[in-house]
């Protein structure tokens, strides 16, 4: 073969189409390099043709995040965000009856407010404060947690709304909003949620925005005033929003 250095293997065909490589070599070895050369031009692992890893969860929990529409704001919480909230701490001690974590009094709260900012600086949560717009009010909390970006899922939780703000499709635009950015921005696969599996009524809108119930988890937890609870795990994946949660949750947003 004129033209072609001894040891130099040349493949023929273009593109996925290089299923031969011919070599010029008296080496053994070389055919099986030649072999394997075109078996990855034929499955399209060339370097030339391969993609750089896309980050599976696309965001900087450094970044201030503002997500909103024409009902809610969703803003960055911060500590100095407590006096908007200690209206319901002090007021309102049953809105986390069924909490992990509680904010009932002063003293609670502020302790709230500082385990979610340090989530925050870990990269592990990502808490946001409520402003309703239709009321003109600070309306509650939800966050992130339990953000994995190897196995691009992240839970969504620790929400509360004071008890004006119960009822009035506040969650749903909240919910939207957060489901929205979660399989966009962040690019998660899976967004799990839990409840205390007594809180039937928070459980009904979970299942009401399109949440898939999985299992039972068994006495993994203590609530606020010491008993032990059974939290009910439930999730939404990336192609069920895609395909029909999406759309079915944003005919809902009316109010």
């Amino acid at each position: 073969m004129t033209g072609v250095r001894p040891g130099f293997p040349v493949c023929a065909g273009a593109g996925k189409s290089k299923l031969f490589c011919f070599c010029y070599s008296k080496s053994r070895r070389l055919p099986v390099f030649c072999f394997l050369l075109s078996l990855v031009a034929y499955l399209g692992l060339h370097p030339a043709n391969s993609k750089p890893a896309m980050d599976p969860l696309a965001f900087h929990p450094q970044n201030d995040y503002l997500l909103q529409n024409d009902r809610v704001l969703l803003r960055p919480l911060h500590s100095t965000d407590w006096q908007h909230l200690l209206p319901f701490a002090q007021q309102e001690p049953e809105l986390w009856r069924y909490a992990l974590a509680g904010a009932a009094g002063p003293d609670n709260l502020r302790q709230y407010i500082a385990a979610a900012l340090e989530g925050r600086a870990s990269g592990k949560e990502y808490p946001f404060i409520v402003w309703d717009k239709k009321q003109n009010s600070y309306a509650g909390c939800t966050r992130f947690y339990d953000m994995q970006p190897a196995q691009q899922t992240t839970q969504l939780g620790y929400t509360w709304y004071g008890k004006a703000f119960q009822g009035t499709g506040l969650n749903r635009h909240c919910k939207y909003l957060l489901l929205q950015f979660a399989f966009g921005t962040m690019q998660v696969a899976r967004v799990e949620f839990r409840a205390d599996a007594a809180n039937s009524r928070s459980i009904a809108a979970m299942k009401a925005i399109g949440c898939t119930p999985e299992g039972i988890l068994r006495s993994n937890g203590l609530r606020p005033d010491g008993t032990r609870r059974d939290s009910i795990v439930l999730s939404i994946l990336k192609w069920e929003w895609e395909e029909s949660v999406e759309e079915m949750l944003k005919g809902k947003l009316s109010g």
